[in-house]
């Protein structure tokens, strides 16, 4: 009987670990592995589990404990270095320092994609 309780009381303590979590999905402007490694980087802050940029349909997939973080702090944490997301834009200065093959088209045609090929 112990150990039925014992099992109860885990799953129930799994389950409420499970319902803090959330996954969503946004969109994240790079070109390249380089960007990907970047933006994943700079996704991963506390509260976030995974994430997962998608080069080619530029989609984010993030999952992370909504006590703790929120898809707008971390498409904040994004643009600060220096990708645009649905949400935020990142800072002209830092769009800026990346480098030349990370320069994807912005929105609105602020910057425009190198002529040479992506990696």
């Amino acid at each position: 009987m112990k150990k039925i309780f014992f099992l109860s009381a885990i799953l129930a303590g799994a389950v409420q670990v499970f319902a803090q979590s959330d996954t969503r999905t946004f969109k994240v402007y790079g070109n390249c592995n380089m960007c990907k490694k970047r933006i994943e980087k700079a996704a991963t802050v506390d509260g976030v589990s995974k994430a997962d940029w998608n080069k080619d349909t530029k989609a984010m997939a993030v999952t992370f404990d909504a006590a703790k973080t929120s898809t707008d702090a971390i498409q904040k944490k994004i643009a600060a270095s220096g990708h645009d997301t649905d949400k935020e834009k990142a800072a002209d200065s830092t769009y800026n320092t990346l480098p030349g093959c990370c320069h994807y088209d912005r929105k609105g045609g602020a910057a425009a994609a190198p002529a040479h090929a992506h990696h």
